[in-house]
């Protein structure tokens, strides 16, 4: 079996894998103390309940943007998987070319989903993360990585909202049913959804302009179900983009063996 896992700024997504098909994926607050032991506690009772053991994972691959994670999950696959694990870097995913100035600046997580989002559907692509930042990846044609443009996320937007102005309370991110708000909540609610609505159709529109060739626009992200609906730009929502990318890496990898 695989074990493939994301580690975000905010949020880790975990999968495991039988074949082509992940049977059970799992998401946890991201941590950086967390170690290999607790992690393998963790682990070792949710696959418990699916009745597999944690001595069943053959093999590990990592994507990484959180750097003091990384001892910890090194650690957590040699120590109980009896493997050393594969980590995303910009220059060893087979087939992809990294094509910006700087490639050792391309995160994991925006080179991953890029795999993920041309292996279902095909270039060029815009690829919308909706995390702790909101980004848009672009994938050439070829399934290259083209650059992108990097936002704050709306988690961050309204935090920032409640630290910075004192009279702002914390709210929930939702979307409301107007744009004109009648009381302070609702006046924040419907400025941080609507304006990163607004956001992401104007920055789509802008990179479409640029580039000048028709492309598709694909959704992902822990918050980007938020905006089903709400826009028009956006043609495709794939909750799964990011673990089928790294899968398709692992396959990549294991065929140059």
């Amino acid at each position: 079996m695989l074990l493939a896992i994301d580690v975000g700024n905010t949020n880790s997504v975990i999968a495991l894998f039988e074949g082509d098909a992940p049977t059970s994926v799992w998401r946890t607050s991201t941590s950086s103390t967390r170690t290999a032991d607790e992690y393998a506690a963790w682990l070792s009772g949710l696959m418990a309940m699916t009745g597999r053991r944690l001595e069943d994972v053959e093999d590990c691959i990592i994507s990484n943007v959180v750097p003091q994670s990384l001892f910890h999950l090194r650690n957590l696959s040699r120590r109980y998987f009896g493997c050393d694990p594969f980590v995303i870097a910009h220059d060893n995913i087979p087939g992809v070319a990294v094509r910006i100035p700087k490639p050792s600046e391309a995160g994991a997580d925006r080179l991953v989903n890029s795999v993920g989002a041309f292996v279902a559907h095909g270039g060029p692509l815009i690829v919308v993360d909706s995390g702790t930042a909101t980004n848009f990846d672009i994938v050439g044609a070829d399934g290259a990585f083209e650059g992108g443009v990097i936002a704050p996320g709306i988690n961050l937007s309204m935090q920032a909202l409640h630290d910075a102005a004192a009279r702002l309370p914390r709210v929930a991110i939702e979307r409301p049913p107007k744009v004109i708000g009648t009381d302070t909540v609702g006046a924040m609610q419907t400025g941080v959804f609507w304006g990163y609505v607004s956001l992401i159709e104007g920055v789509i529109d802008r990179i479409r302009a640029e580039y000048a060739k028709p492309m598709k626009v694909v959704a992902t992200g822990g918050i980007a179900s938020l905006f089903q609906g709400a826009t028009d730009r956006v043609d495709i929502f794939d909750a799964d983009l990011t673990i089928r990318g790294l899968h398709e890496i692992y396959k990549r990898v294991k065929a140059q063996g």
